[in-house]
């Protein structure tokens, strides 16, 4: 998430928790794609960690982006977090190692989506490559110990560092070591909103496979293919996760707000501030009983930022986030916007997905996510392969953006945006197990070449 928000509103019925959250329905002609990704950056000289501070800095790299880009910066404490599309509503932000976010505005089309983040790569190298700084597109950082990694100055951050080895054993490698790229998608109504959601859940581990990117951990290979995917089963599991009760009878916004108010907190956000309030609930904020703000009432922001805090593999706010897949290469990106557009926007491969899926039990479910990080397509559901199901989903996903229809300038539908997963479906493999093949041939048990082979 790119700011914190603003809204200091203060929230008198859970009513309005459920409004908030309704006020994503808009009409499928104002449906909108935005896609986030986040990529590593690294010293061009040595490929270490880039500090923070410094004439070589993050810091620097963002002060030069707020120059080339004319973007409003986001301050705390005088140092500069982040930066804001005041026109367009794209953001870029840090993660807590310095991962190097770009929140992209929400556009109308794949080929928008990709045009964008060709202008972005193109406006981040000219600031960055006479810092001596690269950056990375694998879903976690191969060679680094996570003591290498600078901490960025987020006071969200400090918060959640000192929270998390209490609620599970790899909260800090998700936060220092890991990349993704999500797809934020839209919904028509309240049964659109659940039908995506159920689809998208039950899908996920489909777009971990396809992405699967993060085979090393400090330059050997860790036993898995999505070592991002494996991390997050164990980081915190009161926040993480399937959601199995949102494919129960009544679910819906409401029992999201109920799910949301019971998830542990994080902070409360006052001026520049951040109050750690870790591990106590929204529900007793809301209610006047949290111990750091007695007789306080939450705020707007309050509930959007605490929204932002929860990280199951699909996320409401006032869109639905897709979190399934690991950071990749530039020109793998655009394919996961591609596949998600394709299954959950058009209104037959919707239904098809969804009869897919609709038999699947919550175990089975769980079982498949529980796979997949180390099976990748060779994981298995209902006596099928992931890899089958991977292949139908490729399918529907084409066919719905045929019917979309969306033309770039030379005639071409969004379909071409598929084609990296086109050619893993071909091969059989998911990326993580075409680069354990390098480092076990042409790269000679080194993780170094990565650094040039999946660099941005």
């Amino acid at each position: 998430m790119a700011r914190d928000q603003i809204d200091m509103t203060p929230l008198t019925s859970r009513d309005e928790l459920v409004a908030w959250l309704e006020a994503g329905v808009k009409p499928p002609s104002e449906f909108r794609i935005g896609t986030e990704h986040e990529k590593t950056p690294f010293t061009l000289a040595g490929h270490r960690p880039v500090p923070y501070a410094g004439p070589r800095g993050i810091g620097a790299l963002l002060e030069g982006m707020k120059l080339l880009l004319g973007w409003e910066p986001i301050m705390e404490h005088g140092n500069i977090i982040g930066l804001y599309d005041v026109t367009g509503g794209g953001a870029i932000s840090l993660e807590p190692g310095g991962q190097f976010e770009l929140s992209g505005a929400p556009v109308e089309t794949v080929h928008q989506t990709q045009s964008e983040l060709m202008a972005h790569l193109a406006q981040v190298r000219e600031i960055a490559t006479p810092l001596g700084i690269g950056f990375l597109g694998l879903g976690m950082t191969p060679s680094w110990s996570r003591e290498e990694i600078p901490v960025m100055p987020k006071g969200r951050y400090e918060i959640m560092t000192n929270y998390m080895p209490k609620v599970g054993r790899y909260g800090l490698d998700m936060m220092y070591r890991t990349c993704t790229v999500q797809t934020n998608l839209d919904f028509s109504s309240e049964a659109d909103m659940v039908k995506k959601l159920r689809v998208s859940l039950a899908l996920q581990p489909v777009a971990t496979a396809f992405f699967a990117n993060s085979p090393f951990t400090e330059g050997k290979p860790n036993g898995f293919l999505s070592f991002r995917s494996e991390i997050w089963r164990d980081t915190d599991n009161a926040r993480s996760g399937m959601l199995p009760w949102a494919f129960e009878d009544g679910m819906g916004f409401e029992r999201w707000v109920d799910y949301a108010l019971d998830v542990p907190m994080y902070f409360v956000k006052r001026g520049d501030s951040y109050i750690n309030v870790a591990g106590s609930s929204f529900r007793d904020f809301f209610e006047g009983r949290n111990p750091k703000l007695p007789g306080e009432r939450p705020t707007l922001s309050d509930w959007a930022n605490h929204l932002s805090t929860i990280f199951p593999e699909v996320r409401l706010k006032r869109y639905l986030e897709m979190r399934g897949a690991d950071g990749g290469p530039w020109g793998r990106l655009p394919a996961l916007p591609a596949l998600w557009v394709g299954l959950l926007y058009d209104d037959v491969s919707l239904d098809a997905a969804w009869d897919l899926v609709k038999r699947w039990k919550a175990e089975e479910r769980q079982a498949l996510r529980d796979e997949v990080p180390r099976a990748g397509f060779k994981a298995k559901i209902s006596n099928r392969y992931l890899f089958e199901i991977a292949k139908e989903c490729l399918a529907l996903a084409h066919a719905g953006l045929r019917r979309r229809g969306r033309i770039d300038h030379i005639g071409r539908d969004e379909t071409r945006h598929l084609e990296p997963l086109d050619r893993i479906v071909d091969s059989g493999r998911t990326p993580a197990e075409e680069m354990l093949a390098k480092f076990n041939g042409p790269w000679r048990h080194s993780v170094e070449p990565a650094y040039s082979e999946y660099a941005f």
